[in-house]
């Protein structure tokens, strides 16, 4: 059965034979894992999701298109959209930036580390404000939020290229507004 091409595989994966289901596992098995590992990080929740994307290829295999591109790409494109679909919906509802910042806030011991701790936290906030809405939000969204750039183009309904044109521009203004902010204090002292 591993002689056989990946296109024949799936065909016969998907009417049921048993020994090309085993086959088409164990060729895949290890990438699809290994994907689903890299986006959502938990081993179980990752073996459930390889699970999944085998379960969706063999219902979804006469959708499977050659000329698109491999199986093996095929395949994998589905593990990617069952983890990711597994990291969006175990995102907390009305996740903000004051919710990670309470988070740091909360893990000092010391209380003198919390007050330095609230001075950055405050300064930051600072900048973030001053960044223009668009990129604040990208930024907002990607680096505290943990979204793709993908996902902040799906959000806000803009091409790829402007989210992340918006998340990279965000972030240089952020920078020079921290390091205008960090001059200013140091001038002061």
């Amino acid at each position: 059965m591993w002689e056989v091409a990946d296109d024949a595989l799936l065909a016969a994966f998907a009417v049921g034979d048993p020994d090309a289901a085993a086959a088409f596992v164990r060729r895949y098995q290890r990438r699809v894992f290994g994907l689903a590992r890299s986006i959502v990080e938990e081993r179980e929740l990752a073996e459930d999701l390889a699970q999944e994307a085998f379960v969706r290829a063999w219902r979804h295999a006469a959708s499977y298109d050659p000329r698109r591109g491999s199986v093996e790409s095929w395949l994998l494109a589905i593990a990617r959209n069952a983890a990711l679909d597994a990291r969006r919906s175990r995102r907390p509802p009305g996740h903000h930036v004051v919710d990670g910042v309470d988070r740091v806030l909360d893990s000092a011991d010391d209380p003198a580390q919390t007050v330095e701790r609230r001075d950055e936290v405050d300064r930051v906030m600072t900048a973030i404000r001053q960044v223009p809405p668009l990129q604040r939000r990208a930024v907002v969204l990607a680096a505290i939020g943990g979204w793709t750039a993908k996902e902040v183009s799906e959000r806000e309904g803009v091409p790829l290229g402007t989210a992340k044109t918006r998340i990279r521009s965000g972030l240089l203004a952020l920078r020079d507004l921290l390091d205008a902010a960090t001059g200013d204090a140091e001038g002061v002292r």
